[in-house]
This record gives C-alpha cells, sequence and structure tokens, in this order.
C-alpha cells in the first residue's frame, strides 16, 4: 500500500469510497451475525450450554472494547485505511478458521483473538467514512457506515437457513471469509487513503486523559454501555429466543431476524440525517431510548406470530436509529481533534455493555428457562438510558476546550458547531473531501 498522501494520487471520488467501505464493512458483519443465527446449530454441535454460548460471545466483545482506545489512537496517527485493511484480513480469515474447530476453548480463543482485529476495523473505518462527507454531515456518514452490517444481516437471515440444510454452518462461514477477502481486495486497489500527519497536539498520549475531564463523554459513554447491550443482545439471543422460547424453526426465526434487520439498516441512515437536519440529535436519542424500552418489554408478552414481527420489526427501527447522532454530540461539546480517540472511548464503554449483556442473558436463560427477565433488564437499562439523556442537554457549553475553535478549523476545514444552537456558523468554509469533491 503506497505512503503518497491522498491529496496527490488520483481520486476515485467519495461516492466509489463509500460504497467500498459499506460493503467491507457488511460483508465483516456476516461473522458475527453468523455464529448467533447458527448458534442452535452450534450448540448441539460442540456440546455447550447457553451460559458457554453467551461467553462464546462475550469474550469477543470484550477484547473488542479493551481495543477501542488503542484502535482510536492508531486510527489519529497513522493511515485508517491500512488500519481497516489489517482488521478486516484478521477477521475474515479467523472466521475461516472458526468453521475447522470442534473443541470450546478453542472457539473461545478463535473470538477472543477475532475482537481485537474487529476493534482495527470500527475507528478507522468511521474516519474513512466521514472524509467522504461535509462536516455538518457527521451523523449521517457514522449512520450509513454502521448500516452496512445491518445490510447484511438481511441476506444473512434470509438465505442462511435454507443454505445450511445443504452446506452446514461450517461451509458457510468458509463462505463468508472468501467473500469478504474478495471485496477487501477491491477495496485495497481501488479505495482512496485519507491520511494526513497528526498535528504536534492530535493524538497525544495525554489526549484521553484531557478528554475524560469533560462530563459529556462520561454520560454519553454511559447511553454507548446502553445502546449496545440492547443491541447485542437482541442480536445474539434474538434467534434462541425465538426458537427455544417461542417455539418457532429455524427458518422462522432467519425470517424474523432478517425483517428485522432490513428496518434497521436504512433506521441508521435515517437517524443521522434526521439529527443533521433538525439539529436535535438529544430528540433522535431519547425518542428511541423510549420505544426501545416499551418494546423490549412487550416481547416477553406475546406468543402470537405476526404480533410478535410487529413489535420486533417497531424495535429494529429505533435499536440503532440513534447511533449517528450519539457518536457526534461529544463532538459538538470538545471538537474533532482526536476524533479516533473520542470515538474508541465511546465505542469501548458500549462493548463493556454488549459483553455484559451477552453473558447475561445466557445465564438468566440458564436459571430461569427463559429469556424474559434479561429482557425487563435491558427495558430498564433503556430508561436509564433516557434519564441520562436529558443530562446532556444540561451540560455547559463552556466546559468545551478553549482552542476547541482553532482546532477544528485546521483540521476539517469548517468552523465547529455553535454550542448553544448546534447551527454551523455563517462563516464557515464549505470543505470538500480529500477526493476533491463533496456528498450531500
Amino acid at each position: 500500500m503506497s505512503d503518497t498522501p491522498a491529496s496527490v494520487r488520483t481520486s476515485r471520488g467519495p461516492a466509489l469510497n463509500a460504497t467500498l467501505i459499506i460493503v467491507c464493512q457488511s460483508m465483516q458483519a456476516l461473522a458475527f451475525g453468523g455464529v448467533a443465527l447458527f448458534l442452535p446449530l452450534i450448540r448441539d454441535d460442540v456440546n455447550i450450554s447457553f451460559s458457554q454460548a453467551g461467553s462464546l460471545a462475550a469474550v469477543g466483545t470484550f477484547t473488542y472494547a479493551i481495543m477501542q482506545v488503542p484502535a482510536g489512537y492508531l486510527a489519529d496517527r497513522y493511515d485508517p485505511k491500512r488500519l481497516f485493511v489489517i482488521g478486516l484480513i484478521g477477521v475474515n480469515l479467523l472466521s475461516m478458521m472458526f468453521a475447522t474447530l470442534d473443541q470450546y476453548s478453542l472457539l473461545v480463543a478463535n473470538q477472543a483473538v477475532s475482537g481485537v482485529f474487529r476493534a482495527l476495523i470500527f475507528a478507522p473505518g468511521l474516519i474513512l467514512m466521514q472524509k467522504q462527507f461535509r462536516p455538518d454531515r457527521a451523523a449521517t456518514a457514522m449512520g450509513l457506515y454502521v448500516a452496512g452490517g445491518f445490510s447484511s444481516n438481511i441476506l444473512l437471515n434470509a438465505l442462511g437457513p435454507i443454505l445450511v440444510d445443504t452446506l452446514g454452518w461450517r461451509w458457510l462461514f468458509v463462505l463468508f471469509s472468501l467473500s469478504g477477502l474478495l471485496v477487501l481486495s477491491a477495496f485495497a486497489r481501488l479505495g482512496d487513503s485519507v491520511y494526513r500527519p497528526p498535528t504536534k497536539d492530535a493524538a497525544r498520549g495525554s489526549a484521553l486523559k484531557a478528554l475524560l475531564k469533560h462530563r459529556v463523554v462520561w454520560v454519553s459513554g454511559f447511553i454507548q454501555f446502553v445502546r449496545l447491550a440492547v443491541v447485542t443482545g437482541v442480536a445474539f439471543w434474538l434467534p434462541s429466543l425465538l426458537v427455544d422460547d417461542k417455539g418457532f424453526s429455524l427458518g422462522v426465526a432467519g425470517a424474523v431476524v432478517a425483517i428485522g434487520a432490513a428496518v434497521t439498516a436504512p433506521s441508521n441512515f435515517l437517524g443521522g440525517w434526521l439529527s443533521d437536519r433538525l439539529h436535535r440529535p438529544r430528540l433522535v436519542i431519547g425518542s428511541s431510548l423510549a420505544m426501545l424500552a416499551v418494546t423490549l418489554s412487550l416481547i416477553p408478552l406475546i406468543d402470537n406470530l405476526a404480533a410478535l414481527i410487529a413489535v420486533i420489526a417497531v424495535n429494529a427501527i429505533f435499536i440503532q436509529l440513534y447511533f449517528g447522532p450519539l457518536f457526534a454530540v461529544p463532538l459538538q461539546y470538545v471538537g474533532s481533534n482526536n476524533a479516533g480517540v473520542l470515538s474508541g472511548f465511546g465505542n469501548f464503554c458500549a462493548n463493556l455493555g454488549g459483553f455484559a449483556f451477552t453473558f447475561i442473558l445466557g445465564a438468566v436463560k440458564d436459571s430461569t428457562g427463559s429469556f424474559d427477565l434479561g429482557l425487563y433488564m435491558l427495558a430498564g437499562l433503556c430508561v436509564a438510558g433516557l434519564g441520562a439523556t436529558a443530562l446532556i442537554g444540561a451540560r455547559p457549553t463552556e466546559q468545551a476546550e478553549p482552542d476547541a475553535d482553532d482546532v477544528i478549523e485546521t483540521i476539517t476545514g469548517a468552523a465547529p458547531l455553535d454550542q448553544q444552537s448546534g447551527i454551523e456558523r455563517v462563516d464557515a468554509p464549505v470543505r470538500t473531501t480529500d477526493s476533491g469533491a463533496t456528498l450531500p
């Protein structure tokens, strides 16, 4: 991979770059989604309990979580494209190895190492995606980036239950991995780098310590904990809940999960778009958490398939609607310098929630015989997150770093958002992407 700055290489345009980034993100998501969908088959094949199955996902989430800040630090200092490619290579190779293992301990080790490489995908990929959009479309870019993972789940859950009867879950993992490596080769060849040498203040070792002085970082971090506790808990255990608690077949479970994924994919983009257009990210965040609390409380009470699909579909609309706004809000308070570290800390907090509740829901199922209590716990977390959203609105804007305005203008070429109104200042220059073009 060339170290030539992106500004002096021929650019292929933000549309192609964004497409390749999203497709790469969607292909690597097949590995994690495949573990969740085929978990009933994996449990029978390897002969493990629900608690062990939960720890299988939890260990990967844990290593993914603890690597978020280091990965963000590296993304601020080095070429995000190179880190993104390294992460994708590791995840796809480990997914292929996963298909060859038949011992619980080896499966756990595989997922633990995979979590490290997945961390190298998130923050670098988020930075790559942001650079394809104007600064005032940050939430849109973030929402579109994560939409790729949910888009692949539509295909996985629609075709997976059909193909698994013929190929088996192991060969499907091999197929996922080979497809991911093929798409990755296209991105490595055609995708533009956005690397710029870091400024003297960027990605210092003390960057995280300085960021943690802002209370908004901690408050948004708690909401991130809630967000991924719900996302991971539902994504990982929903197929098992439908099969083991509700009594439906794997084919029906796959269809229901596919419907949810089909709704979630566009909602990622829609949430970011609404936040950017309305300049009210806290409204998007709070509304999403309120609806999640309601739908999670209803799922244990419903056994009728049609009603269950309706509730799960509504849940799927809001489960990631606030992804982009939640990552964008802290940047409005503390600036976009060290954005990789800031995003890394947010995703670290998020994955602590994912780690905890992936295991907790499995333990609850083993101890009580159902997932009901675990779903009520997730609903309670959403209520707590709703309260934390109000605290974000109460944070004084004077907490922003004194030199944040100059730092943002230097790095992005645009003046920062006005802290009181969230509206970009009129004298802010319109900034094109590194490839010389803008996206709406």
